[in-house]
């Protein structure tokens, strides 16, 4: 299942978030609030809308050539600022989040993401193995792997490339290199 932030949501009808942000306020349009405090909504919820007002996506064609964005990170706090730090990107790529290696999992196999930004120090998985075995598969090994860890260390960080991965950055995140180096690895 899609979800779009308020921003997204503008983006694919495109309006100005402030409109969408109305059509929430107004009751008119579905959302739920993140734990940080932002809103989520649904694309199908969106695509209800839209054809309930007989409005068309503005970016149907676009959306179809965007690049896909998986987060993976069991602190919602982390997920929201990478999305939102990639949201403002002038790229608009679309965006997915997952917060355990089960969720994860799923989204990979579901939507095929071009590009995966991953925790490799989560409760539930081994991030040197997702990484192995992303790179291993056949249908999966073109997904570029950024990985993350609070304690990414030179040898961490080379053991890292060795398993597949193509950038590691430490905790807490530099933003803009983050953001640069999205944009290196897409193009």
């Amino acid at each position: 299942m899609k979800i779009f932030t308020i921003s997204q949501a503008g983006k694919y009808c495109g309006v100005p978030p402030e409109t969408v942000l109305g059509w929430i306020k107004g009751g008119k349009l579905l959302a739920e609030t993140a734990a940080g405090g932002h809103r989520r909504i649904r694309k199908d919820d969106v695509d209800r809308y839209l054809m309930e007002n007989n409005l068309a996506p503005g970016n149907l064609a676009r959306a179809e050539e965007r690049k896909k964005i998986l987060v993976v990170d069991d602190d919602d706090i982390i997920v929201e600022t990478i999305v939102q730090c990639l949201e403002e990107d002038e790229h608009c790529y679309e965006l997915y989040s997952a917060t355990d290696g089960f969720e994860a999992e799923a989204q990979i196999k579901h939507f095929n993401p071009d590009l995966m930004i991953l925790d490799i120090m989560m409760p539930d998985i081994n991030g040197y193995e997702v990484c192995r075995k992303i790179k291993s598969d056949k249908d999966t090994r073109d997904i570029k792997i950024i990985v993350l860890s609070a304690y990414m260390d030179e040898k961490s960080s080379k053991k890292m490339n060795e398993y597949g991965a193509d950038a590691c950055f430490s905790k807490p995140l530099p933003l803009p290199e983050l953001r640069q180096q999205v944009a290196k690895l897409l193009s």
